[in-house]
C-alpha cells in the first residue's frame, strides 16, 4: 500500500470519532512535550525578577566565610600559591621555591627543622624513659614486686618442680611450693618493675621426692622470712633488698625408716641478708648478695650469690620469650665451695611486671641443694617449670 494511502487512513480514523482514543492521546501528549521543552525554560527566565526561582540554576555553588583552604589546586583564573615543592635539602625538609618563605632557612621568630632520630633497640633508652610519672603513694598489699628474686636461686621461695637425674643417685623430682609477697609499698607501678620501698613476706618447702623409692619423700627444707626492696630514684636500673630468713631441713619419715642407721642433721640458721642488683637493659641484671648467720647449727656464718641472667621483666606475647640465667651459691660450711646453676629455656610475664613462668633446662654442679645432705656433691641435669616473684 502506498504510504499517501497509510497516512490518508490514519487521518480519517482519527477525524471520524473511531475508537482509537489512545492513539489520539498519546499525539497529542507528544506535542505538549515538545512545545512545553522549548517555551518552559524562556517564560521562567521572564518570572524571575517576579520572585521565582531560575530553573537552570537551582543549586549555585556556596563558599562558606569561615572555612577556606590552605592550598588550591591549580585553575584556569587562579595562579597557584605553591608552584613546586623540592626535598635537595640534606635534612630531608621541604624547600618552597615561591610563594611562601622558605622553610629551611629560619627567619627570626621561626623554629629550626631538627630531624628525629631513634635508636635501633628499645633497649638502648635508659629504663627512665618508660617510667610512669605518677607520684609515689602508699599501698597495702601491693601487686608488683620491687626486687625480683634470682631466678638460678635454689632457695628462693617460689612456686616450681624440676625433673633432674643426680649423678651416681636416683631421677628425682625437687619441688618448691611457696611464694613472696608484698604487703605494704611507698612507691608506684610501673611496666618495668614497681619503684619505691616495699616491704614482703616469704615462705616456701622446698621437697625432695625419690622416684624410684615409690617418690618417697628423702628431705625437705623449710625458709620463712621478711624483706625490705627498694629502688634508686636517681637510677632504677639499682635496686636493693634487705632483710632476714630462717632456713631449717629434715629428714623424711620413709627415708628414715629404709636407713635406720642414717646420721640425721639438724641443719638450721638465721640470716641477716643484702643485695644488690643493677640491670643493664629491662633484660639484663647482674646481682650480688652476701648472708650472715646470727644463729646457726651446722651450717656456718656466711654466705654469698653472685649471677647475670637475661629474661623478660614486662609482658609478653602469648609466645613468650628466651632466656639464660647463671648463678653461684657459696656456703661457708663446704669452703666456699657451694654449687654452680645454668637454666635455660622460654618464659612469659604476664599483667603484673616481673612475675614470670618460665619452663626450660636445668643443670646443677656442686653441694647438694638439700641441707640434710649439704656435704653431698652433685650434678643435676633435667627439666623445670619455675613461677617466680
Amino acid at each position: 500500500m502506498p504510504i499517501s494511502m497509510v497516512i490518508t487512513d490514519v487521518l480519517n480514523k482519527m477525524l471520524s470519532g473511531t475508537p482509537h482514543l489512545a492513539m489520539i492521546l498519546n499525539v497529542r501528549l507528544a506535542v505538549i512535550l515538545i512545545l512545553s521543552s522549548f517555551a518552559l525554560p524562556s517564560w521562567a527566565s521572564a518570572q524571575t525578577g517576579l520572585g521565582w526561582p531560575d530553573p537552570t540554576n537551582m543549586f549555585p555553588g556556596q563558599r562558606s566565610p569561615y572555612l577556606e583552604p590552605i592550598l588550591d589546586f591549580p585553575t584556569d583564573e587562579r595562579t597557584p600559591q605553591i608552584r613546586s615543592v623540592a626535598y635537595d635539602n640534606p635534612l630531608g625538609q621541604p624547600v618552597v621555591e615561591s610563594g611562601l618563605t622558605m622553610i629551611n632557612q629560619p627567619g627570626p621568630g621561626q623554629v629550626p627543622w631538627v630531624e628525629p632520630t631513634y635508636p635501633d633497640s628499645v633497649y638502648q633508652r635508659p629504663i627512665t624513659v618508660v617510667e610512669e610519672e605518677a607520684p609515689y603513694e602508699w599501698t597495702v598489699l601491693p601487686k608488683g614486686m620491687v626486687y625480683k628474686s634470682y631466678l638460678t636461686g635454689q632457695k628462693e621461695s617460689r612456686l616450681s618442680a624440676q625433673l633432674v637425674k643426680i649423678t651416681d643417685d636416683n631421677w628425682m623430682l625437687d619441688g618448691n611450693l611457696g611464694g613472696r609477697f608484698g604487703v605494704l609499698r611507698y612507691g608506684r607501678d610501673s611496666s618495668f618493675l614497681s619503684d619505691g620501698i616495699q616491704w614482703d613476706v616469704e615462705g616456701s618447702s622446698h621437697v625432695r621426692l625419690d622416684i624410684p623409692e615409690d617418690v618417697d619423700v628423702r628431705s625437705a627444707d623449710f625458709r620463712a622470712g621478711t624483706q625490705l626492696t627498694w629502688s634508686y630514684a636517681a637510677d632504677p636500673r639499682h635496686r636493693s633488698r634487705f632483710g632476714y630468713y630462717h632456713l631449717s631441713s629434715h629428714l623424711g619419715d620413709e627415708f628414715l625408716l629404709k636407713n635406720p642407721g642414717y646420721d640425721r642433721l639438724n641443719y638450721a640458721h638465721d640470716l641477716i641478708i643484702f643485695g644488690h642488683s643493677y640491670y643493664f637493659t629491662p633484660r639484663l641484671r647482674v646481682y650480688g648478695e652476701a648472708g650472715w648467720a646470727f644463729y646457726h647449727l651446722v651450717a656456718d656464718p656466711w654466705e654469698f650469690q653472685f649471677g647475670i641472667e637475661w629474661a623478660p621483666n614486662e609482658r609478653t606475647s602469648p609466645w613468650g620469650e628466651p632466656f639464660v640465667a647463671i648463678g653461684t651459691h657459696l656456703r661457708q660450711e663446704v669452703n666456699f665451695g657451694g654449687s654452680f646453676v645454668v637454666q635455660a629455656g622460654w618464659a612469659w610475664v604476664g599483667d603484673i611486671p616481673g612475675r614470670t613462668l618460665r619452663m626450660g633446662l636445668h643443670y646443677h654442679n656442686g653441694d647438694s641443694t638439700q641441707n640434710s645432705f649439704y656435704d653431698n656433691f652433685e650434678q643435676q641435669i633435667g627439666f623445670g617449670i619455675w613461677y617466680d616473684f
